[in-house]
């Protein structure tokens, strides 16, 4: 069969699933999660086997260590993702529920119900387990969902759509409520996003380039995620112990996610007392630090920073720095190089914090806390999609009201139009 043939076939067998998901009841799709978890723990030996064969091609293609991070299945990875799936089964379902309802004049009653948008393309790079956290909020939001994951990621994304595929079988709901797309060859994404007549929505997850082929190619809306340029703003009414911490953990507890912070902003005033130390406990964790003119005077024997580095997303241990005047040249400078990500403020005083929050155009907005935060799980909506940078339909990261859209509802007792 040909790679159009393959996709093509795939997609309308999506399309025919998601309408018998879009049926099924809470109980039906918590029930099919729970098994996928069960399975997944069951294989874990077989996944990890499945994952090393992916490692070693991995490093054979000369992937980057952050690639071959993010790569990587663990035990840990493994009970991640069944944890996952339970508490996605724990959440409530968003299908049926009714949103407010008005009464029109003319007696009629108007509502929206929350529905699943239904069939949804998600192409990603490396991270086996997007598959699994993917595939479990899609199918408890009532969707169908076709993965096409990273070449090299091929083996263990198979068997991680095995078990799936199983679960599915076994709860008596569609197997093609979620596929796994099993070609390398990158004419397959092509032709994915050719599938307009059966796919709803594409959600790519990957670098910046990735992301920007699947916007330029797609005939079907595309939610976008380009890159996470976080910034953290030291204010000069912080607690300085505080902000350490804060931007300590949104550096250095993985430098390779899109939610770490890639610049630092510290206000003028506390700069001489903050930066010192926080440049040793910086060092000490392996950050390379470039910084601005008055950065440089502070800390004379970093690297000095170029234009370059402030809108980079470096994904690794390197961190920018820059002195800034007060909070309006950091919230400026924000909305200068920033992504729309995540912006945090370490501050003390109330109605600085409310400001920032009115005024930073960003995902997420987070005060006296880590960027790190900025994650489905952390904020509650159980193994998230995706974070969407873009406004329509979603922004920030995706959960499981975020894989449904709404349609009216109309009751009336025989009005007639005049």
């Amino acid at each position: 069969m040909s790679i159009e043939s393959t996709i093509v076939k795939m997609a309308t067998e999506a399309k025919a699933a998601a309408k018998k998901m879009a049926k099924c009841s809470t109980e039906k799709k918590n029930e099919a999660l729970i098994k996928i978890a069960h399975r997944i723990e069951q294989n874990a030996s077989e996944i990890k086997k499945e994952n090393a064969k992916d490692l070693s091609r991995g490093k054979e293609m000369g992937l980057s260590d952050a690639m071959i991070e993010r790569l990587t299945v663990k035990d840990s990875t493994i009970k991640s993702m069944a944890e996952g799936l339970r508490e996605v089964a724990q959440l409530d379902d968003p299908v049926g529920s009714m949103g407010r309802t008005w009464q029109r004049p003319n007696g009629l009653q108007v509502s929206k119900m929350r529905i699943p948008l239904g069939v949804i393309g998600i192409i990603y790079e490396s991270r086996p387990n997007v598959t699994v956290d993917a595939a479990g909020l899609c199918l408890k939001a009532g969707n169908a969902v076709m993965l096409r994951g990273g070449s090299e990621a091929l083996h263990s994304n198979q068997i991680l759509a095995s078990c799936i595929s199983q679960a599915l079988q076994e709860t008596g709901l569609p197997e093609r409520a979620a596929q796994v797309v099993p070609l390398r060859d990158r004419e397959a994404i092509n032709i994915l996003l050719k599938q307009e007549e059966s796919i709803d929505l594409i959600i790519p997850r990957g670098g910046e380039g990735l992301i920007r082929f699947v916007v330029e190619n797609s005939k079907i809306p595309v939610l976008k995620h380009y890159k996470g340029v976080c910034h953290v703003y030291v204010d000069d009414d912080a607690d300085l112990n505080m902000a350490e911490n804060i931007c300590f953990n949104a550096k250095v507890h993985r430098p390779g996610v899109c939610n770490a912070m890639e610049t630092m902003l510290v206000h003028k005033k506390v700069a001489k007392k903050f930066l010192s130390p926080m440049a040793k406990s910086f060092e000490s964790a392996g950050v390379q630090l470039r910084g601005c003119q008055e950065t440089s005077k502070i800390l004379p024997h970093i690297a000095k920073a170029s234009e370059e580095d402030w809108p980079a997303e470096y994904l690794d241990l390197i961190l920018a720095v820059k002195v800034v005047e007060d909070m309006d040249q950091a919230i400026s400078h924000m909305a200068m190089y920033g992504s729309c990500h995540t912006e945090a403020i370490v501050t003390s005083d109330y109605s600085k914090a409310r400001r920032f929050i009115r005024e930073v155009d960003s995902s997420v907005v987070i005060v006296n806390a880590s960027t790190r935060f900025n994650d489905g799980g952390q904020l509650g909506l159980g193994a998230e999609i995706g974070i969407s940078t873009s406004k329509l339909h979603a922004f920030g990261p995706m959960g499981l009201e975020e894989l449904t859209t709404t349609k009216f509802v109309v009751l009336g007792e025989g009005q007639i139009r005049e």
